[in-house]
């Protein structure tokens, strides 16, 4: 009986550690999470406002903790509104950085500004003041904002006067009213283009403090724009979506390595078979603490034959940039979104230059709607070829391991109203697909009707904007038109 008790009261000591050992987690957690939460908003904070001014308009501080300050994740939720901050800019006027203070004991947490074709980097912690631009003096910094900016009511314009004539009209009322949920819409597009893919008409409706030049984060609307610009490097001949992802670090260890069998068309369809910590992987690290693509992304191990498994995960979208990281050296996002006239689109870095494309562009509806025109003309734009033929059907097709717990299908990078089931969405033609990202971002394609659907938003966490509806609607609406 003895023996019973030691050993049950030894497995208790192990099953739970000493109340000092749990609270001393406790704090390290919470000091982990006002490190990101600062990280978070500073670089929300200079990329929102910073890549507004690149585009000829602005966005105020008060503006973006409404909108991409509020209703975040938690625990950065409850945070990050209260964190102080300052934005210091260069003599020019331009941002040079933001800094936000988190802890008494360390340095502010910045994003710095690097220039209008890379948009705003968080820095790690502690990096000194200067890192943005040690060439360029600072102006003297001051607070932008002192008063307290919790609790700012934004009226959004549900569509009054004759915006309620038309049926178009009217759904894009309802986006505002938020009858397709609760989510806080921000810009609703519609573009329609004729056969030879010229554009016909394009009718757009934006929330007050909102316009057409008004960048905002894609979020994971970014893997779709990620798989473009795969396809445009296959065009290039110098890659194929069969070769080896082929990373350095995984090329330097003994044969066999079994990541060496993961194919760019693996990680486009969230099927490298990698661990990940969590569904998206939580890339809180990458996005806000100030690792690195390369730190943070690359190294998971392998728990299922790749191509076998799907696992949604940031990492693989940032594994299939990182395979054409060489071709990116010479033929930039920037320059390819030059190509297409998307000149409201900045595709930001890590402090090391990688791509974070995964989630962190910024963009208008308008340019999201010129990204869904391209696939509309098959990759062909100005009667130039920019991406391979075909290449939409390979992105909308769901030939890959499937999500379980979702309606959506999955392709290359981008989500498709179908999947190899059947199931469809009553309504809306199964040709078409679209790109998702958090916070309500969407674009949808539909080929067979030629028109292309943008809702933006910054839905606050646990409502979600009904895109399937919002869609099925529009259609309607032009068919009745």
């Amino acid at each position: 009986m003895r023996t019973f008790i030691l050993a049950a009261a030894a497995a208790l000591l192990l099953a739970s550690p000493p109340v000092a050992a749990q609270s001393a987690q406790d704090r390290l957690d919470a000091r982990y999470d006002r490190a990101l939460a600062a990280g978070y908003k500073a670089l929300m904070l200079c990329s929102a406002i910073a890549v507004a001014e690149r585009n000829g308009t602005t966005r105020s501080p008060e503006s973006v903790h409404e909108w991409e300050l509020s209703g975040i994740q938690a625990p950065l939720d409850g945070i990050v509104r209260d964190l102080p901050f300052e934005i210091v800019r260069r003599p020019t006027g331009q941002i040079a950085h933001v800094q936000v203070e988190w802890a008494e004991d360390m340095p502010d947490r910045l994003a710095a500004y690097y220039g209008q074709d890379t948009g705003c980097s968080v820095l790690p912690i502690g990096a000194p003041e200067d890192v943005s631009n040690p060439q360029a003096p600072l102006v003297e910094r001051g607070r932008e904002v002192d008063e307290d900016t919790r609790g700012i009511e934004v009226e959004v314009d549900s569509g009054g006067g004759d915006m309620r004539q038309g049926p178009l009209d009217r759904v894009f009322a309802d986006a505002f009213a938020e009858r397709y949920g609760e989510g806080r819409t921000t810009a609703v597009l519609v573009r329609r283009v004729d056969g030879d893919g010229t554009q016909v008409e394009e009718e757009a409706r934006y929330a007050p403090g909102f316009d057409a030049a008004t960048p905002q984060r894609t979020w994971s609307v970014a893997k779709s724009i990620a798989a473009t610009l795969v396809g445009a490097a296959v065009l290039s001949g110098e890659y194929s979506v069969e070769d080896p992802v082929g990373l350095p670090y995984w090329r330097a260890g003994a044969e066999g390595d079994p990541r060496n069998t993961i194919t760019i068309d693996h990680a486009l369809r969230m099927a490298t078979g990698r661990y990940s910590d969590t569904p998206g992987n939580r890339t809180d690290p990458l996005y806000w603490g100030g690792t690195t693509v390369d730190e943070r992304a690359a190294n998971w191990p392998v728990l299922h034959r790749p191509g076998t498994v799907y696992r949604y995960a940031n990492n693989d979208t940032l594994m299939a940039v990182k395979a054409i990281e060489r071709w990116l050296t010479y033929y930039s996002p920037d320059e390819f979104f030059a190509r297409l006239g998307m000149d409201h689109t900045v595709a930001e870095t890590d402090i090391r230059g990688n791509h974070v494309l995964s989630s962190q562009v910024w963009s208008t509806a308008s340019d999201l709607a010129t990204l869904g025109q391209l696939y509309l003309n098959d990759g062909v734009w100005n009667g130039e070829r920019l991406l391979p033929e075909g290449w939409r059907e390979y992105v909308s097709d769901p030939s890959g391991p499937q999500p379980e717990s979702t309606e959506w299908g999955y392709g290359a990078g981008w989500w498709t109203f179908r999947r190899p089931d059947g199931n469809a969405f009553e309504g809306i033609p199964d040709d078409a697909f679209a790109a998702r990202g958090n916070r309500g971002q969407y674009v949808v394609v539909v080929p067979s009707r030629n028109v292309v659907i943008v809702r933006r938003g910054e839905d606050r966490v646990g409502t979600r904007f009904d895109i399937a509806g919002f869609t099925r609607d529009v259609l309607a609406a032009l068919e009745g038109a």
